[in-house]
């Protein structure tokens, strides 16, 4: 038998979270529904279609539909810190922020205010409660699994959380979707940027930021090119650059493997496989440990670990160190492609995340991860 309890789904309007409210009413709870708005819509966003789609899949499964407006929530509290780290030459990952902030800060206080017991999403992650602890896990389907973007999220914030998708294959939540006939079966998944959706991420940018042109470097200090401003660049880059061919070089295609933000400039190279497009070695801070950090941490001792820097990346065995109080560093068994400043350094135990913190540098060391240990 269900949990007697209220259960509010952060309903988008999407095909996940339309299965999380499908098997949760289907399973014995009582299940209401409430959709967010986070951005005012302006062509790209699709908040009014996704708001009627919400509407109409309430109504075809029965349930309430409640409706709460976060936009100046969102611009505050993650949108506001998104242009900072831009404009500090960093890549920020505002999925990160709007979990944190959004969808388990505000969104699931205001559950609490409908009178719910628990508030229910769509993501693909699973939660494993021991006692009194909740311990966040990955996801069933790997390659959906969104811990990556939930590490940041407190551990008191999951504990009146449900992820009825943790268990399922993404083709099995279709399945079940066009089973009970949902319009939104077949919906595309979304994508860009949180709440904001996908658009020309440059122009969308420079709206925000003022272009600050600069040359564009090879790693000898030639310039090979300008650009419009270092924000709208990040590492491991190829398109968009603006360099055609040049007299006496190869026709390999060019990355970008730095920033130099005390001379403004974009430093490229040219080839997938060039040495400065890989690092083995990063320093990240602002830690946040899920549970309480591992035995040892406090006194220095470091931890065999896997880690994932981007979301689309195979976790990666390595050894992190404290540094500080608020610090750490990771050296991992074999250099990573691109590691960027501003994205997340997220700690794993088997199939459990830890926890992670923001990069702050990497770089390819002159060591091994054996030679470490």
């Amino acid at each position: 038998m269900a949990d007697s309890g209220l259960v509010i789904v952060a309903l988008s309007g999407g095909v996940d979270s339309a299965v999380a409210a499908l098997c949760l009413r289907d399973a014995g709870y009582a299940v209401q529904c409430l959709h967010m708005s986070n951005w005012e819509d302006d062509g790209y966003c699709e908040s009014a279609r996704d708001f009627q789609d919400a509407r109409r899949l309430c109504k075809q499964l029965g349930l309430t539909l409640h409706r709460v407006n976060f936009v100046a929530e969102y611009r505050g509290r993650v949108f506001d810190r998104f242009l900072m780290e831009y404009r500090s030459g960093r890549t920020p990952n505002p999925d990160v922020l709007c979990n944190r902030e959004i969808k388990f800060g505000v969104l699931r206080h205001y559950a609490r205010r409908l009178g719910a017991r628990w508030l229910a999403t769509g993501h693909y992650a699973r939660l494993e409660r021991v006692g009194r602890h909740v311990h966040l896990l990955k996801a069933r389907d790997s390659a959906k699994d969104q811990s990556y973007f939930l590490h940041a999220v407190a551990e008191p914030d999951f504990q009146d959380v449900l992820f009825p998708l943790g268990d399922m294959l993404k083709q099995e939540v279709r399945a079940r979707a066009r089973a009970a006939g949902l319009p939104v079966a077949e919906k595309k998944d979304s994508t860009g940027i949180c709440f904001i959706g996908e658009r020309p991420f440059a122009e969308f940018l420079g709206q925000y930021l003022a272009n600050e042109p600069g040359n564009i470097k090879d790693p000898e200090g030639h310039t090979v090119g300008r650009h419009r401003g270092l924000a709208f660049y990040t590492l491991g880059q190829r398109h968009g650059l603006g360099i055609g061919g040049l007299a006496g070089r190869p026709q390999d295609p060019w990355y970008v493997v730095a920033k130099d933000t005390v001379r403004n400039a974009l430093i490229v190279a040219q080839g997938n496989g060039h040495p400065l497009l890989y690092q083995n070695w990063l320093a990240a801070s602002q830690i946040h440990w899920i549970n309480a950090p591992p035995p040892g941490w406090a006194e220095g001792a470091p931890l065999k670990c896997r880690v994932k820097t981007r979301y689309r990346q195979h976790d990666q065995a390595a050894r992190v160190t404290p540094c500080g109080e608020d610090a750490l560093e990771v050296l991992f068994e074999q250099a990573q492609r691109a590691v960027t400043p501003g994205q997340y350094a997220v700690l794993y135990q088997g199939g459990r995340c830890l926890g992670g913190a923001m990069i702050r540098a990497a770089a390819m060391q002159d060591r091994s991860l054996e030679a470490a240990i």
